[in-house]
């Protein structure tokens, strides 16, 4: 078993505190700066690289990080989440969404049941239902083809499977994929569910009920939504909806769906778009292959994640040069910079896998910790970005580390060349020049032209945003964010603190307020 520790009690990171730190500027912008370069970068899966010369490290940093990642059982604490142990303490339960991809260490029984047939079984299901949809034999009452799919959720329900289907959206097209139109209703807002049902035909669209509890009151009042649009078209509801959901919870077995597909205990919604919560609408919208090769880029970053070795292991490597970066340079902020449009909302659901999961001020067994842990995620597609929030990057007070993604590729079959360059060489020159403006910065007489640099960045390249690509970025995140949670020795598999708003709230709704709350709820004519 292994051993749990504060970060701060370990004896590799206060060696890390003492090594030197690392100029980025002098070293990225010198006669090695070439060199540098080809040498900090590491394989990742499915051809994806990440390169991390422009971070504040050397070898001396590196070395030291190595030593925290063993002193902290990083590999062996992830062979321990993969072969079943409780790893979410809070909520007393096993943490199985890398089952969902791929079997990495022993078999899980739960109960008597295997936890990986379970999760197949479920994909195979949602397979066959999305192959019957696809051919017409599961149509509408009037016995057309349904043509477009919604999903009813919110939090990992919404934010991943939205960010998968946008990822990907482009590249069926081009691919001749492209099956059906999907589209997500998440916000309670009543302005979310009518802006989307007024621009679908409600009578060819299946609509995709995601709660694990079949209790979720945000979702639930977006069904009523939903049904009565419905009803108001003359439609069967029962006919136009299946549910995502627990195989306890109400949603289970009830007449009014087609049919459900079940996730589990195991599986937090922010880590859920390779189970039957992404499954069911990629399915629908692209075809089970698209979405088995997205599993199949999931499951080789999985693999690539459990080597010990940190300059070989991706994930862990990133985390590691995050943890530097937040507790010894003590940066508060990480940006996500995809250079990809297909990408847009990546970035939401970084923000909260990262924030929810490691957004904590307690560790795993309940203590106060006396460290910074997780930072603040935020970000935007390039070349958006550069021309709204970069001001702050490069010349703002606070120093904030960036992670682009950029492909060599575009999801297009064809581009265009204006002034002797593609569309997508403009794109990736301008994440190239980028990293060097952040990393060395520019001297100028003009205070106001100066450009400090020091600004430290890392890339993940890949050669196209597709599938099994799509699959491994999401993976390498997932595990980042697991290795920063073990090295602060947190639970990163609970949100207490997304309930406490949700409780007040019900107070609220049943007037049983009083003092602030009875004032605010007034204000708000509730």
């Amino acid at each position: 078993m292994a051993d749990w520790k504060n970060l701060d009690t370990l004896e590799s990171y206060k060696e890390l505190e003492k090594v030197e730190k690392v100029d980025i500027a002098k070293e990225l912008s010198g006669a090695n700066g070439a060199e540098r370069v080809k040498k900090y970068s590491v394989k990742g899966a499915a051809g994806m690289t990440f390169n991390y010369a422009a971070k504040a490290v050397d070898d001396k940093v590196l070395a030291a990080l190595k030593k925290l990642a063993e002193e902290a059982e990083l590999a062996d604490k992830y062979a321990e989440l993969y072969n079943g142990a409780v790893i979410n303490t809070g909520e007393k339960r096993l943490v199985l969404h890398q089952l969902t991809r791929g079997q990495l260490g022993k078999k899980i029984e739960v109960d008597g049941e295997d936890k990986r047939a379970f999760y197949v079984e479920q994909q195979n299901r949602i397979a066959e239902f999305a192959n019957k949809v696809h051919a017409g034999e599961i149509v509408n009452e009037k016995g057309e083809k349904f043509t477009t799919v919604v999903q009813i959720g919110i939090g990992g329900s919404d934010l991943g499977p939205r960010a998968m289907y946008l990822a990907l959206e482009n590249w069926a097209k081009k691919s001749k994929l492209f099956k059906m139109e999907a589209k997500f209703i998440s916000n309670v807002d009543p302005d979310d569910a009518s802006q989307v049902l007024n621009s679908v035909d409600v009578s060819r669209s299946i609509f995709i009920l995601v709660s694990k509890s079949g209790t979720t009151l945000e979702t639930l009042t977006n069904e009523s939504f939903v049904k009565d649009a419905l009803k108001n078209a003359g439609l069967d509801p029962a006919k136009h909806m299946i549910a995502v959901t627990s195989a306890t919870s109400p949603l289970a077995g009830n007449p009014d769906y087609l049919d459900a597909f079940f996730m589990d205990d195991y599986i937090g919604g922010r880590y859920s778009s390779t189970s039957a919560v992404g499954g069911a609408v990629l399915s629908l919208a692209f075809g089970p292959e698209v979405f088995a090769d997205f599993l199949l880029g999931a499951a080789e970053e999985d693999k690539l994640s459990t080597e010990a070795d940190p300059m070989k292991n991706p994930a862990m490597l990133d985390a590691l040069i995050g943890v530097y970066e937040r507790n010894v340079l003590g940066f508060p902020s990480t940006a996500i910079l995809p250079y990809s449009q297909g990408l847009s909302r990546f970035p939401a659901h970084l923000q909260q896998l990262d924030m929810e999961s490691n957004g904590k001020s307690v560790n795993r067994f309940g203590e106060a910790v006396d460290y910074v842990t997780g930072p603040v995620i935020f970000g935007e597609p390039g070349t958006n970005g550069q021309h709204s929030f970069y001001q702050l990057l490069h010349q703002g007070t606070d120093i904030i580390p960036l992670q682009f993604i950029g492909f060599k590729n575009s999801q297009l079959a064809n581009d265009v060349v204006i002034q002797g360059s593609t569309s997508q060489q403009k794109l990736c020159a301008n994440v190239a020049a980028q990293i060097v403006a952040f990393a060395c910065g520019k001297k100028d007489e003009n205070p106001n032209k100066n450009f400090k640099g020091g600004r430290p960045s890392s890339i993940i390249i890949g050669e196209e945003l597709n599938p099994k690509t799509l699959g491994a970025l999401l993976a390498h995140f997932e595990n980042k964010v697991m290795f920063q949670g073990f090295l602060w020795n947190l639970n990163s598999f609970d949100q207490e603190g997304v309930q406490l708003g949700k409780t007040l709230a019900k107070k609220v709704l049943a007037r049983e307020t009083d003092g602030a709350l009875s004032v605010y709820s007034d204000l708000l004519n509730i």
